[in-house]
Formats: C-alpha cells, sequence, structure tokens
C-alpha cells in the first residue's frame, strides 16, 4: 500500500524466510503449478481503497484486484485473493502461501534483492496530507517533537519518514491513517498520492498537501519469487495483453477515474 512499500528490516526478514523454506529455487516450477492448480493465489493488503479493500459485501475489490483477476484470465487460471497484513506480505510471498503481490508494491532496489518484479503497471507520486484546518504549512515543521507522522507499517514511506528524523506513528493501512487524522491522534499523514487525493475529490476527505517536499515518480510492480522466468513472463505478457487491449482503461476509469500509468 502506500504505492505500497517495505522497509529493509521486513526484507531482510523475509530473505531469511526464503531460505528457510526453499522458497527461491529455480526454473519454472511456480507456472507448472499455476497451471496445474488452475488457479493464482493473489495477495494484497485489503486495506489501501479504491486500490484494494474489501466491501460491504465482505468482497475484495479495488483496482489491484480486477487488475489481477484480468491477468489470471489472460493465462488461463482462475485468480484466489488473499488478504494479509502489509508488512509481511513479502515473507508469505516467500514462504509459498500465495504465488504473486498484486497490491500497488512500490518497486525498489531493496526489494527487487528478494522478490522479481513483472511491471509496473502504474506509477504515483509521495506526498503529505493534513486536515484543512491544521496549522501546518511546510514539511520542515513536521521535524518537531511535538508533531507526529502516521504511517502504515512496513511501507517504505514508513522508513523514509524515519529517515527524516520524524516522530512516527505506524498503523495498518489507508482507512485507519485517515480515521487518525482527522480525530486528531496524528498530526499529518505520509501516503501515495493518487488514493488520498481521490477521497477528497470526491468530497470524502478535507485535507490538503504540506509545501516543500519533493518528490519522484514511483512505480508500482507485481512481485513474485525470484528464478521463475516463465512465470515473470507469461504475467508480462499478460499484463502487456491488459494494458493494450482496452481492459486496463476499464478498470483504471471505473476504480481510480482514468489512467494512471
Amino acid at each position: 500500500m502506500g504505492i505500497i512499500n517495505r522497509s529493509l528490516t521486513t526484507l531482510t526478514a523475509a530473505a531469511t524466510i526464503a531460505l528457510a523454506f526453499g522458497a527461491t529455487t529455480a526454473s519454472a516450477e511456480d507456472l507448472d503449478t499455476i497451471k496445474e492448480a488452475g488457479k493464482i493465489r493473489i495477495a494484497m493488503s485489503g486495506a489501501y481503497p479504491p486500490f484494494n479493500f474489501v466491501n460491504d459485501q465482505n468482497e475484495v475489490v479495488g483496482f489491484d484486484p480486477a487488475i489481477g483477476q484480468a491477468i489470471a484470465e489472460k493465462m488461463g487460471v482462475e485468480a484466489e485473493i488473499v488478504t494479509t497484513a502489509w508488512d509481511g506480505i513479502i515473507g508469505g510471498l516467500l514462504a509459498n502461501k500465495y504465488d504473486a503481490v498484486v497490491g500497488s508494491m512500490s518497486i525498489t532496489e531493496e526489494r527487487a534483492e528478494v522478490v522479481d518484479f513483472v511491471g509496473p503497471y502504474y506509477s504515483t507520486y509521495r506526498n503529505i496530507f493534513v486536515t484543512e484546518e491544521s496549522p501546518l504549512q511546510n514539511i520542515s515543521e513536521l521535524e518537531s517533537d511535538d508533531i507526529t507522522v502516521g504511517v502504515t507499517l512496513g511501507e517504505t514511506h514508513d522508513q523514509w519518514a524515519r529517515d527524516q528524523g520524524y516522530n512516527v506513528k505506524t498503523y495498518k493501512g489507508l482507512p485507519e491513517l485517515l480515521m487518525e487524522l482527522n480525530n486528531g491522534r496524528v498530526d499529518a499523514i505520509v501516503n501515495d498520492t493518487i488514493p488520498v487525493m481521490i477521497a477528497i475529490n470526491e468530497g470524502q476527505q478535507q485535507l490538503r498537501t504540506l509545501e516543500g517536499l519533493e518528490s519522484e515518480p514511483v512505480d508500482a510492480g507485481i512481485a513474485i519469487r525470484k528464478d521463475n522466468p516463465a512465470l515473470k513472463d507469461a504475467m508480462q505478457a499478460a499484463l502487456d495483453e491488459v494494458m493494450e487491449d482496452g481492459t486496463y482503461m476499464e478498470i483504471a476509469n471505473e476504480w481510480v477515474g482514468g489512467d494512471i500509468r
């Protein structure tokens, strides 16, 4: 979630899990297993609307599951959606609890050391949000010990905020972040721009961004276990087809209001 992200500590733990479970063994075995089972298990947090969340019917919906289901269809298999805590999602992948993470995960060099990426399938920016009535105006004010910054546990935003020296408080996902910000339990939140701006534009949130942040675009990709070239190629080909045949735009228009590639 956030684009969705992971700290170096979590990555180190994930690498240890990979060795313990033998999850980094090579070749095309994962694709063979998926084809034999007739389904691909896809993980996400379920706490990052509108990209992935649980609706009133207890269904996991949003941009990410729709993309995952479209890729599965192109591959000739069904998609089984799995929700799990974000801060352990890479560890679960390496422990073979699911086959891929389609959960708005930011592509970073640290993550690429322990997983392979398909994609990217969209891009976004980091931003810092406060309530409209907040006295805060610039990110330089966040360095005060009296200011608390909310982040999602395990996101790259989590590590980034700590690197800035901010007083950080962690939460499970974006809905909890927004609730804590509006209730005054944190002074600001760090998150990917797109989901929060959608909530603002739809009138769900009365928030604004702080000045002074220089943010580069970050790509979101699909994480799979390393050393599975056949699976990577098959998923990339399916994603390319989704992007080219109009399916991507149908999904993007429904869930995020337009093209975010």
